[in-house]
């Protein structure tokens, strides 16, 4: 009798099979578009026809609703320029579905290796897309796009994904100036080709900026403190937990606790015994928002650890915020090859206030006492200024750079 036992392949391996396998793919299926092309330049007399990657002069690609904000200031431009935009979206609720576009096309096309399949065999003048990793994973160039872009969605250090994150891209979109020395760096010591560093501003805070100028303020507001932290054994959640959260609950204050979104994939069995712990509380409040500009407007104070919306708050509402330090672990990201300390940490030092461990049984007199100082509101407008500029800009300044990389 013989025996079959269920093959197993490693995540390693698969992604190297899948590469393999959209790569060969990829090069029968250009191999086949060159051969057509030649017979249409041979039966039209040998003039040339238009090259594939003008089909789509501009397309972005979105892997999930969550960067609807990022991308919605550059589609309403492309609308507003009666300009053609291919909308390449991973959500099947992706908001771009709801509003009816003359100039937008947007597309479904599958989340992972489905998403990949398609994008690795793109014809697109410029491609523009929050998403890093470009030729490091399943990413992969396409030969038929001119142009590959980088937006980021963070006002914070560009160097904080993962490894090679940004590595191969032809240009970055930034947020301030600041974000560009570090990225030359990288290509320095790694040898890499230059990419163009623009800044562009901070799109999802121009969005956020005027929704929640247009949200209307509570009639009876309670003392709300946000507990909003990043996510991972690091993180102000994971490593302290109830040592933080029964002291501060214990003060009467209306606390909410917003979770990083990932916290919900990575870390249920943690929120589940947070929330099953508190569940009899009347004074907290559980916020998975996609959008946490709600629970930014609601709150008098911020407690975070390294988590990005500290800088949403800070640029945002202009209030203090008590952050909690970390030993971070940089290896696993871009961040490790730099020499210097990180601008979003040594910014959160003069612009917010330590909150240690040993602090906990007294987080409501340090509450208390965070009085909102002059030196606070300078530091946060001194950051502000660095990392979100052209405000409001965002939008029609990609747009613009589009546009020159497509036509110049």
């Amino acid at each position: 009798m013989i025996n079959f036992y269920p093959l197993y392949i490693d995540p390693g391996t698969g992604s190297a099979l899948f590469s393999i396998l959209i790569g060969a793919a990829a090069t029968v299926y250009f191999l086949g578009r060159a051969l057509i092309i030649k017979m249409k330049v041979f039966f039209s007399g040998g003039k040339a026809v238009k090259t594939a990657s003008s089909d789509n002069p501009f397309v972005i690609y979105c892997e999930g609703k969550q960067y609807w904000n990022v991308f919605k200031p550059v589609i309403e431009e492309f609308e507003n320029r009666k300009t053609e935009l291919l909308y390449l979206t991973s959500a099947q609720d992706d908001p771009v579905f709801d509003t009816s576009w003359s100039y937008v096309k947007p597309e479904y096309i599958g989340e992972g290796n489905r998403a990949f399949a398609r994008l690795n065999m793109l014809r697109a003048g410029v491609c523009l897309m929050t998403t890093p990793g470009l030729d490091v994973y399943q990413l992969k160039r396409s030969k038929m796009v001119k142009h590959y872009a980088h937006i980021l969605h963070a006002p914070s250090d560009a160097t904080m994904y993962r490894l090679f994150g940004i590595d191969y891209f032809d240009s970055v979109l930034l947020t301030g100036d600041y974000q560009a020395q570090d990225i030359k760096t990288l290509e320095l010591k790694r040898d890499i080709n230059k990419k163009k560093l623009i800044t562009v501003g901070c799109s999802y805070l121009d969005v956020y900026a005027e929704k929640i100028k247009n949200l209307p303020s509570e009639e009876n507001h309670l003392f709300t403190v946000l507990v909003s932290p990043s996510w991972g054994p690091s993180a102000l959640l994971s490593r302290y937990g109830e040592k933080l959260l029964d002291p501060l609950s214990a003060d009467g204050w209306r606390i909410v606790i917003r979770p990083h979104p990932q916290s919900k994939k990575s870390e249920t069995a943690l929120l589940e015994r947070l929330q099953t712990r508190y569940k009899n509380a009347g004074n907290i409040e559980w916020d998975y928002e996609r959008e946490n500009i709600y629970s930014l407007k609601k709150a008098d104070i911020m407690i975070s650890d390294f988590s990005g919306i500290i800088f949403d708050y800070m640029f945002l509402r202009d209030k203090p915020v008590l952050y909690v330090n970390q030993d971070f672990d940089l290896r696993p990201y871009d961040a490790d090859d730099i020499d210097h300390e990180l601008w979003q940490f040594k910014t959160i030092k003069t612009a917010g206030i330590e909150l240690k461990e040993a602090d906990f049984p007294r987080i409501t007199e340090i509450i208390k006492n965070a009085g909102d100082s002059e030196t606070l509101r300078t530091a946060r407008n001194t950051a502000r200024q660095q990392a979100w500029q052209y405000p409001g800009e965002a939008g029609k300044r990609v747009f613009e750079f589009m546009s020159e990389v497509v036509n110049g």
